[in-house]
């Protein structure tokens, strides 16, 4: 194969592909047409790609004289200019790449970050550090890598140590906050608060004042802190607190609430929390309620019987599917709320029931098929303990009488009758919202969730490999905003961040040398990309 230049009628020069057949030549590719010498530059590199089996051979050489150009506009900052001594018109090397990058992609990216408003921070290498976190998540050393690649401007890694701790003194993440908090305000978005709860480990073997070893889901035993962060109802982050790692999940619920409300001045704004049963606790929800808090708290199955005791006096223990039980919980164990002597339940009332709170409890037929299948491996489970066929301390379902494990069949027989059904614990009467909405704002959750697994994988908050609490919060605060700028562009594209970074990274920009002088040249973006950056709202010289 063999790479031909033709003149067009128009006065271009096309570029194609040609191959051998016989005493005839055959096109392989029009490759396109250029105007000026640097087009045709380009366009002879990429035919020499393709004439070389796409090998990435930069240097085959077709010599050929080049259009006479006095100028040619660049797509971002000014014109080609030849270099001194070489006159136009010259017979000259062809062009040769020089470098190439997702520029695309970093100048998406940072188009999001300013439209936000991060901008106000005057830090380039923090908002370099941002983008990086999004693009591939990895250590400050490898984000120079990283943004090496993204055609970002060169730094050392003694730079990204003392902007770090600019991050921290220059207190990053009040600003950051402060925006996060306009954005979701012009949403309308902090009707509903939605919280929960994170442990982010580190690859260290000893303690210190932050770093500690506590509970851990994964039942790691690495010094670990833990991360409460705060969303509006779309999963938009809002707040983000640091504890020490042996700190109980359920105390870290009002310290961040009363930091946000406290940022903001939101004293006399009314707002709904929503958090998981891990942070029910009395302390907990009496706090919210003193700070003028409506909270939406999940409720833990073993409470059910308590609550329900009036429908199971009454009605056994069977429901419907989709049934919907509206009646009051006890704030404390030793308080007794219901009575069994009226069939009807109790309608909570905030002025009167200072004993308790509203409970609903709702039944799906879905969830008890799961909840079934969970029951019959830990029946599995606990009778293999008892006949000598697995080997563990301890198991549910598992009793020990005269010396002898047994099956402890009450239990098995109370956790078959609570199958199916999830409670909920609010200090909103009926008159404010209705059971069903109560419901539906609770599975809202299912967002902080999602941005916490955002922040795990696709941002990879943790292992961290920081020493200082400094370094720590710095880290953190460049993860809260990495996850502001990574929920507008999901929101805005419609696809998850993982998605656009697979789809506009490989869209390279090129550096050219081309007579001496170079030139950098967009990619060439398909209509799936064009739609992501249209859907974005990014119009760029592309």
């Amino acid at each position: 194969m063999f790479v031909r230049k033709v003149r067009t009628a128009s006065g271009a020069v096309a570029v194609q592909v040609m191959r051998k057949a016989g005493r005839r030549d055959v096109l392989v590719e029009h490759v396109g047409s250029a105007h000026t010498d640097a087009e045709l530059g380009i366009l002879l590199e990429r035919a020499r790609r393709i004439a070389a089996g796409d090998q990435d051979v930069l240097d085959f050489e077709v010599s050929a004289r080049e259009q006479r150009v006095a100028d040619v506009a660049d797509w971002r900052s000014g014109t080609l200019t030849l270099a001194a001594g070489v006159p136009k018109g010259a017979v000259v090397a062809p062009g040769r790449t020089a470098a190439t990058s997702s520029r695309l992609l970093y100048d998406v990216i940072g188009a999001i970050y300013d439209w936000v408003g991060f901008d106000c921070v005057d830090d380039a290498v923090f908002r370099d550090l941002v983008i990086a976190r999004i693009v591939e998540p990895t250590s400050k050393v490898d984000s120079l890598r990283v943004l090496s690649d993204l055609g970002a401007e060169a730094m050392s890694y003694r730079t990204i140590q003392r902007h770090l701790g600019k991050v921290f003194a220059g207190k990053y993440r009040d600003t950051i906050a402060a925006r996060c908090f306009e954005h979701a305000v012009n949403r309308g978005g902090l009707s509903l608060l939605l919280y929960d709860v994170t442990t982010l480990y580190f690859e260290a073997e000893n303690e210190d004042d932050l770093r500690k070893v506590g509970y851990s889901k994964e039942r790691r035993v690495d010094p670990q802190i833990v991360v409460g962060l705060l969303v509006d109802r779309t999963g938009f982050p809002l707040e983000i607190g640091c504890f020490e790692g042996n700190t109980a999940e359920t105390t870290t619920l009002v310290p961040t609430i009363t930091a946000f409300a406290g940022r903001h001045d939101l004293t006399a704004t009314p707002m709904v929390v929503a958090a998981d049963a891990g942070m029910l606790s009395a302390t907990n929800l009496t706090a919210l309620d003193e700070a003028g808090l409506g909270f939406i708290v999940g409720s833990r199955s073993v409470k059910a019987p308590i609550d329900l005791e009036s429908h199971f006096h009454w009605h056994g223990d069977v429901f419907t599917d989709g049934q919907i039980i509206d009646t009051v919980t006890p704030r404390h164990a030793r308080n007794k709320v219901n009575d069994t002597s009226h069939r009807a339940e109790p309608v909570w009332n905030p002025e009167t029931d200072t004993a308790a709170w509203r409970a609903i409890w709702a039944y799906s037929a879905k969830r008890a098929r799961r909840d079934q299948k969970t029951l019959y491996a830990q029946e599995t489970r606990a009778r293999e303990v008892i006949n000598g066929e697995r080997t563990v301390k301890s198991t549910r379902f598992v009793k020990t009488h005269a010396g002898d494990r047994v099956l402890d069949e009450a239990s098995l027989a109370r956790a078959q009758s609570l199958v199916g059904l999830k409670g909920y614990v609010t200090n909103l009467p009926t008159t404010v919202m209705p059971a069903a909405e109560v419901i539906a704002k609770y599975h809202d959750l299912w967002h902080v969730e999602k941005s916490f697994r955002m922040s795990k994988t696709d941002l990879a908050a943790r292992p961290m490999f920081h020493r200082t609490r400094d370094a720590i919060e710095a880290h953190l605060t460049i993860v809260f905003t990495a996850l502001a700028v990574a929920h507008c562009i999901q929101e805005r594209s419609g696809l998850a961040i993982g998605n656009v970074i697979k789809q506009l990274r490989p869209l390279r920009s090129a550096t050219i040398t081309i007579n001496g002088a170079t030139q950098t040249f967009p990619p060439e973006i398909a209509e799936p990309q064009r739609k992501i950056l249209a859907a974005l709202g990014i119009n760029m010289a592309y």
